[in-house]
């Protein structure tokens, strides 16, 4: 282990192997760091935090600090980091309560840049790109491979599904449907992360799947049930469109709404 001097490490903390810890760096006596961490300069870490391998945390994040809940009563609660991570500069991410779940969590392969705000009893998967200064509200759902614009706000308790792509200075006040492309405040959705999809090697069967669910959400006028049953008993139910109906299907805040074409 590199450990500068100037690092403040508490008796109970368990520091795996190979580990860098900078200058300034401050450990509480609960927190578990994997190998091969790298704890740049003045990061901050406490309560009851696990950190898995191979993360790189960059300087003055701050991990494991209290929820920004009222009703949060110092009772104890968790913070669970995955493996090869790379969280960069003033990241905030925030313990869970004990009425949320328990545990605020984030997966693997996650690029989570500067100033990024993560709040209490958030689940957020493998492969999440969350851009700038980029918040989480408490509960938030974020699923695998979802890329977040930088400035871009989400609410309590809002899912967003897999492959979906938010732009820049957004409002996600509502769920965001799976693979898809949306913007705006508050956000809509523009059509299918066409662009993102392609790149992780969809192919055009699978697309082809995706682009018929999305018509018959998002470009007629059929209410929600409606569109639901169409699809269920007129298009293929390939595991991509399965698991766009499972998400619509346990969604807590309703869906985003599609850009109506014009008449």
């Amino acid at each position: 282990m590199e450990i500068h001097p100037t690092a403040i490490i508490a008796r109970g903390a368990k520091i795996g192997e190979r580990v860098s810890i900078g200058p300034q760096v401050s450990i509480g006596e609960n927190v578990e760091i994997g190998d091969d961490c790298i704890i740049g300069q003045g990061v901050h870490i406490e309560g009851w935090t696990k950190i898995g391998p191979r993360n790189r945390i960059s300087s003055y994040a701050v991990l494991g600090t209290p929820p920004q809940d009222l009703k949060f009563a110092d009772e104890k609660s968790e913070l669970i980091i995955g493996a090869d991570n790379k969280i960069h500069e003033f990241v905030t991410i925030n313990r869970a309560t004990t009425h949320g779940g328990g545990f605020t969590q984030v997966g693997n392969h996650n690029f989570i840049m500067a100033y990024v705000h993560i709040a209490h009893d958030c689940l957020v998967g493998d492969h999440v790109i969350l851009a700038n200064a980029a918040t989480l509200a408490g509960h938030v759902i974020v699923e695998d491979n979802v890329s977040i614009g930088g400035l871009t706000g989400v609410h309590q308790f809002v899912s967003i599904g897999r492959y979906a792509f938010i732009g820049g200075c957004s409002a996600v006040s509502q769920d965001i449907v799976p693979y898809a492309l949306a913007q705006g405040n508050h956000a809509r959705i523009l059509g299918l992360n066409l662009v993102g999809l392609k790149r992780q090697g969809f192919s055009a069967e699978q697309l082809e799947h995706l682009k018929q669910v999305y018509r018959v959400l998002f470009r007629t006028h059929q209410n929600r049930s409606l569109a639901m049953a169409f699809i269920k008993e007129n298009l293929v139910l390939s595991d991509e469109v399965q698991h766009v109906i499972a998400f619509i299907e346990k969604s807590r805040r309703g869906m985003a709404k599609g850009i109506q074409p014009k008449e």
